[in-house]
């Protein structure tokens, strides 16, 4: 009994001391870092009031090279020049480098390009913050400057606009090429994002509308294509075949083009691709629009008119025309691009930190396009001719006067569409929006050239659809198969 006693006074005692040693030791633990945290309370030494802080994007002994960081000597070190907020150049100040981009979050990171004759002018002032002029014509002219919200800055008006960056919202460097011939201030900062005023009319038309366009445009496309497709005796034809081929072309290119509106999405999208994929999507439709035009005039000249129904050869044939000009003329304009244009002008077309197309590779994407729109003219003026003079119309004639009308409106269709396109990348509101609308009307235009105006291509889906009987899928065609429906 008494042992039992003992027993478990024991270990009641034993359990008393196990949370009275886990305290001790819990306090031995803690007391070297509440030691050390009260004996170092102060912290680190106080920075200096007077010294400025400097975003530097490279190490102390690095610059910029060719878009890299690269070291060099100390000759060439950074060194930066200090101007007061009242145009004061070349002030006393002490500073300090603090090194690296700056974490820009979610906002968009935008590199800058400070040079002799530049619209751009980088100015750090004698406090830390870095001022970015634009459109200022000279030095006197950045002291008068207004302030505003970088995005405004952007809109291209003439008077001299500045923007200031805080401390950890821009890095400065100076950057150089690997010849040593251009020596420039580089900066990257951090865009502030601009309040969505959806009762701006810029923006609604821009990133709301524009895009909504794009996606009918690009369900419009798809049903032509499917038309085209799936009625056999539309499939089989060489016009079809290639009225098919130009709405894929045109579906592509305004995929293309809606990804180019959103161009804060800079770390998602390659604007690069999208540009190359746009030009050779829009440069293919238009040389398969040539090989509709020259197919007419051809049929139109020749004494023996007979309209085949199934002709793979001669689309094999128009199919290594178009894709082989179009492939060869987009590998020149990617060669020129990548190392026959300026940097200078590459820059001017950065979209963020990415680089898009430039003009050179621009000019040789559409050169071949204006070719063609001169050809197919003459294709148009000369096979009307040819119409003209013929006064007895068979069968095979008024189906084929019929495909060259539609020629002739898909062809006014797309030349103005792509007139527009180009005239909206000069920078001029007014244009802009002009191509909105205009790229917006293409597409129920070219659906009502090619399926609603057609009225064998509506006989067809009349009885396909409504009367529940598929056109027959004979060698003869439609056009000798409903001999008597006048539906051409």
């Amino acid at each position: 009994m008494l042992v039992k006693t003992l027993g478990a006074q024991k270990c009641s005692c034993c359990c008393c001391l196990v949370p009275i040693l886990m305290l001790l030791l819990l306090v031995a633990v803690t007391s070297p870092a509440m030691a050390h945290i009260s004996s170092g309370s102060s912290g680190p030494a106080p920075v200096d009031p007077g010294l400025v802080l400097v975003n530097k994007c490279c190490e102390k002994f690095e610059i910029h090279v060719d878009s890299e960081c690269q070291q060099v000597n100390q000759t060439d070190y950074f060194q930066p020049m200090f101007t007061s907020y009242g145009g004061d150049q070349n002030r006393p100040v002490r500073f300090k480098f603090i090194i690296g981009i700056p974490n820009c979050g979610s906002m968009q990171m935008w590199p800058i390009y400070h040079y002799a004759g530049s619209s751009d002018k980088l100015v750090l002032l004698d406090d830390g913050r870095l001022r970015h002029y634009t459109n200022a014509e000279d030095e006197a002219a950045e002291q008068r400057g207004v302030q505003t919200d970088y995005e405004d800055d952007i809109a291209g008006s003439r008077e001299p606009l500045y923007h200031d960056y805080d401390q950890g919202l821009y890095c400065i460097d100076r950057a150089t090429s690997s010849t040593g011939e251009e020596h420039v201030l580089f900066a990257k900062i951090c865009l502030a994002k601009k309040e969505i005023k959806w009762s701006d009319s810029n923006f609604l038309l821009r990133k709301i509308l524009n895009p909504i366009f794009h996606g009918i445009s690009l369900i419009i496309l798809l049903v032509i294509a499917i038309v085209y497709f799936i009625l056999p005796t539309l499939s089989r034809d060489l016009v079809g075949n290639i009225v098919t081929t130009i709405a894929v072309c045109l579906m592509v290119s305004q995929a293309a083009d809606l990804v180019r509106i959103f161009t804060e999405l800079t770390n998602h999208v390659s604007f690069i691709v999208a540009d190359i994929i746009l030009c050779f999507s829009l440069l293919a439709a238009f040389f398969w629009l040539n090989s509709f035009g020259y197919y007419i005039w051809k049929t139109f000249r020749s004494r023996n008119v007979f309209l085949r129904v199934t002709d793979g050869r001669k689309y094999c044939y128009y199919s290594a025309y178009a894709w082989g000009c179009t492939g060869t003329m987009a590998a020149l304009a990617v060669f020129a691009h990548f190392f026959l244009d300026a940097d200078s002008y590459k820059q001017e077309q950065m979209v963020g930190e990415q680089e898009t197309i430039g003009w050179l590779g621009i000019c040789i994407f559409f050169a071949p396009i204006a070719c063609t729109i001169v050809v197919n003219t003459f294709f148009y003026v000369t096979t009307r001719k040819l119409i003209n003079r013929r006064t007895v119309y068979g069968r095979i004639a008024h189906k084929l006067k019929a495909n060259f009308i539609m020629f002739s409106l898909m062809l006014l269709v797309m030349s103005v569409a792509w007139l527009f396109l180009i005239m909206s990348w000069l920078q001029l509101d007014g244009l802009l929006y002009a191509h909105i609308v205009v790229n917006a009307l293409q597409s129920p235009l070219l659906l009502y050239i090619c399926v609603l105006r057609q009225r064998h291509v509506t006989f067809l889906l009349k009885k396909s659809c409504c009367y529940n009987e598929p056109p027959s899928t004979s060698d003869w065609g439609d056009e000798m198969h409903y001999m008597n429906g006048n539906d051409y």
